[in-house]
């Protein structure tokens, strides 16, 4: 399995003076997404894997989220927001922003980019080159939620090296151990044996209609249970009109 880069040692020819150490809380310095269909994308995909690794405590999954990474450790040069990333081996707390010299030199294990009219020739470009030469992230997705394109690249010997589809359309994430796909418009995420991994909105529907089905079948019971003490009792009515008591017998 690749490993994400980690930050370079500082250069012996740069002085304590000239290197700017940034508070431990750096805020993010995203612009707005350009869609609702973007924002809830991304919102989906984060929501969905905190509940799926919710007993995990070793991940940080976040989006839309600055990453800064300057070997000179200033805010001001080297940074990037991806759209969707996650770093293994780390800290599951709450962050302002990733802070590479701050979190042991660590890169995203893994980062999905939502593609946009506007993003996408970055997103295929300079991101991609910046994430495969610097950031040295295994795996790298790109998505386009109006178009439905998908594509996804593992990291071998430094280079990205295209992921192939599986027959249902899925790409295969070695970082996550889990399959990405499209589902009803959304990238979504699929287990090893390609079941959908639910929300929590859905996982809430699916115990409701579980519980309705289980109602449903309480008052089938009731009712064939009625009908039978129907049938019961006409037929004893038959019988008795035959001089037939069932008491007696």
């Amino acid at each position: 399995m690749s490993e994400p880069a980690t930050l370079e040692i500082i250069s012996d020819n740069i002085s304590d003076d000239e290197v700017i150490f940034p508070p431990g809380d750096i805020l993010s310095d995203e612009p707005p997404l350009e869609s609702d269909l973007h924002r809830e994308q991304i919102d989906l995909l984060i929501r969905i894997l905190k509940l799926w690794w919710r007993e995990r405590q070793d991940f940080y999954a976040s989006g839309n989220l600055t990453i800064y990474y300057s070997p000179n450790q200033k805010k001001s040069e080297h940074f990037r927001g991806p759209d969707f990333f996650v770093v293994l081996g780390t800290e599951k707390k709450d962050r302002k922003s990733w802070v590479v010299w701050q979190e042991d030199g660590k890169y995203p294990n893994l980062i999905v980019e939502i593609l946009s009219s506007s993003t996408a020739a970055v997103d295929k470009g300079l991101k991609k080159q910046v994430y495969q030469d610097t950031f040295r992230t295994p795996d790298y997705f790109w998505f386009d939620p109006v178009t439905m394109e998908l594509q996804g690249f593992h990291l071998v010997d430094g280079k990205y090296q295209e992921i192939q589809v599986t027959t249902d359309g899925r790409l295969w994430s070695q970082q996550l151990e889990l399959y990405l796909g499209v589902y009803e418009g959304k990238l979504r995420f699929f287990t090893t044996e390609n079941q959908l991994i639910l929300s929590s909105e859905e996982l809430a529907q699916q115990e409701r209609l579980r519980a309705e089905q289980a109602e449903e079948r309480v008052q089938q019971a009731e009712v064939r249970a009625e009908q039978a003490e129907q049938e019961i009792a006409r037929l004893r009515e038959v019988l008795r009109t035959q001089g037939i008591d069932l008491e007696n017998i």
